[in-house]
């Protein structure tokens, strides 16, 4: 018996030693830490019934300057500092507004200011009052991709590519940032309700698209900034926005007083994790505690808001 004692004593510490380590993790937390993704949400949440939505697509645009007819070719101006890009650009920019300005485009001229390089100068004529601008771009007529723009200008037929697809139709809107049409003031949204689409206008030099709605319930009037084809912003294009079915048949097990909470951004104590994440957005920071009265879990917020969960359920939350 001496023989396996040692043995058996010795398994008993390792299975101690183990437990103990966890308990010790019990009181740490499994931590996720900053920029928390739906990916990342996912790990520490059930899945079942879960079905990723399919976004819209849209037709994408794009030209350039070969592409560009004279008196045709239209672009909305978003700040006054354009000036500066244009030849005797260096007046006062006060006394001489242009943002809000169409600028229409006159054709091109060749010339180098610094080699015997055959560059493409731009012309415009502002429609609002008549005046030449020229635009040296630094580049051969050969040098132009698609999809070239210019700072501070909106091209007018990539908003109404975009706008000729969408307005007049209804789509479900999947972000609560909206905004005041007349004062382009942030205002409180709803989310994953449907809207119809009004407009698509020239937004400015980082958004340069304003989509214009009108929710088909309560006909409230707003609107959402959006990204351009070029811009590296992610998340604010049109297939980020908005969907083209109610995202609510994804999800056949929430019931329809939990989803009228979650279309306004509020949760109530039994919510599932999928309802909190649908409701809220994945959190930035989400702590893991296993004891033994089953598994608990913090979701936290920006702005000090935090959601408690006991083995998958809202328990306890600040908003």
């Amino acid at each position: 018996m001496s023989s396996w004692l040692p043995h058996i004593f010795y398994c008993r510490v390792a299975v101690s030693l183990v437990l103990a380590l966890s308990v010790s993790s019990c009181g740490t937390g499994i931590e996720v830490t900053e920029h928390v993704t739906d990916k990342d949400v996912h790990k520490v949440m059930d899945k079942n019934n879960h079905v990723h939505i399919q976004p819209v697509t849209l037709e994408a645009y794009a030209d350039s300057v070969p592409a560009w007819r004279p008196g045709q070719k239209r672009f909305w101006v978003t700040d006054n500092q354009v000036r500066l890009l244009f030849d005797g650009g260096s007046s006062d920019l006060a006394s001489h507004p242009i943002a809000g300005h169409v600028l229409v485009y006159d054709g091109y001229e060749t010339g180098s200011l610094y080699d015997d390089r055959m560059t493409i100068n731009l012309k415009f004529v502002d429609s609002d009052n008549g005046e030449s601008l020229l635009y040296r771009t630094g580049k051969t007529l050969e040098e132009f991709g698609r999809g070239f723009s210019i700072p501070m200008m909106i091209d007018m037929d990539m908003v109404e590519h975009i706008a000729q697809q969408v307005v007049g139709k209804q789509f479900y809107i999947r972000s609560s940032i909206w905004y005041d049409r007349e004062n382009e003031q942030m205002i409180n949204g709803r989310h994953f309700i449907q809207v119809h689409i009004d407009d698509v206008k020239p937004g400015n030099s980082v958004m340069p698209l304003r989509v214009l709605f009108t929710t088909t319930d309560t006909q409230q009037r707003a609107m959402v900034w959006m990204n351009g084809y070029s811009s590296a912003i992610p998340g604010r294009d049109f297939d980020s926005l908005f969907d083209e079915s109610d995202p609510h048949l994804n999800y056949p097990t929430i019931s329809a007083a939990h989803w009228q909470l979650i279309t306004q951004s509020q949760v109530i104590e039994g919510m599932t994790k999928e309802e909190c994440r649908l409701a809220m957005g994945s959190p930035n920071r989400i702590s893991q505690n296993p004891d033994q009265g089953g598994m608990r879990e913090y979701w936290y917020y920006e702005g000090g808001s935090y959601l408690f969960f006991i083995d998958g359920l809202l328990s306890q939350f600040r908003i």
